[in-house]
């Protein structure tokens, strides 16, 4: 599924892994802002774990939806596989572990799941959503 959404203009030319990974986080959040999701927390730490986008459905109508814990890859070309290509079931349970610290650290106990954000490129077309993994 392509997913036609572009970040503001950016280049890789010059960005280390480091600003380009925290550069697709933005894009990736900004685009699930414009998807009606409410950004709670971008590249949230603890020791021993990251998430790099908590978030969720907008509330509407005291509605109270769910918590999405996102990763986020970005690849410049595909000649060692898609983004989601490194979404092993070990980097799965990374993100359970992660998820639990989050909700531990905030006192949540709601309903929550993984999600997955795929983008494409030295623009950062987001090319795939995925908001369940397992």
């Amino acid at each position: 599924m392509n997913i036609v959404y572009h970040a503001p203009s950016a280049t890789l030319v010059g960005m280390t892994n480091y600003s380009s990974g925290h550069h697709a986080e933005q894009v990736a959040a900004d685009y699930l802002k414009s998807k009606g999701y409410e950004v709670i927390a971008i590249n949230w730490k603890v020791k021993r774990a990251e998430i790099d986008i908590v978030a969720r459905i907008k509330r509407r109508f005291g509605t109270k939806h769910p918590l999405l814990f996102i990763e986020v890859k970005h690849r410049k070309t595909t000649s060692q596989g898609t983004g989601f290509d490194y979404i092993t079931p070990k980097k799965v349970a990374q993100m359970q572990f992660a998820a639990e610290l989050y909700n531990l650290s905030t006192n949540y106990s709601g309903e929550y799941s993984l999600g997955a954000i795929e983008l494409m490129g030295e623009d950062y077309v987001v090319k795939e959503f995925l908001d369940h993994i397992s």
